[in-house]
């Protein structure tokens, strides 16, 4: 990646939604140019995809849980098995293998703590090989980016 690239990916991190014109012309760059530059990072994996970012509380999920999952044990299929399911839960909004005491971290939305308490009782405690599930509210979410620190070469 060169410079104009890290230009590319600061404006669109900003404004996903920006034509190859207003990016090219933000960045110093023709509209081809631009467009050529902008497939090149998309089929190389660097940018991922284009979403809008949707308010959780604002559309009915106003609590947000940390949970930490440990497992009865770590062989492969254990864990295979845990993550074909939890991927399949919208709810789920992010799922991480953990290093150190906990084997996930996850981060549901729910509508609070019914909902919480039903989703905790059907499925977190009944997934594949979960010997234990430990959960904390969210009281505020201080930031929450959707933008990676870019830094010039």
């Amino acid at each position: 990646m060169d410079l104009f690239d890290i230009k590319i990916l600061r404006v669109l991190q900003k404004d996903g939604r920006a034509s190859f014109q207003s990016v090219g012309e933000q960045v110093g760059l023709s509209l081809s140019a631009c467009h050529k530059r902008t497939r090149a990072l998309e089929d190389q994996g660097i940018i991922e995809g284009y979403r809008a970012i949707v308010s959780e509380e604002k559309i009915g999920f106003g609590a947000s849980v940390y949970v930490t999952v440990s497992l009865a044990d770590q062989a492969d299929e254990t864990l295979a098995r845990f993550e074909r399911a939890v991927v399949k839960r919208d709810e789920v909004q992010e799922c991480v293998l953990m290093s150190g005491k906990s084997d996930y971290l996850l981060r549901v939305i729910c509508d609070g703590l019914g909902g919480y308490e039903k989703l905790h009782r059907d499925f977190l405690t009944s997934l594949p090989g979960v010997s234990s599930v430990t959960s904390s509210f969210a009281l505020r979410t201080v930031c929450r980016r959707s933008h990676v620190p870019l830094q010039d070469n």
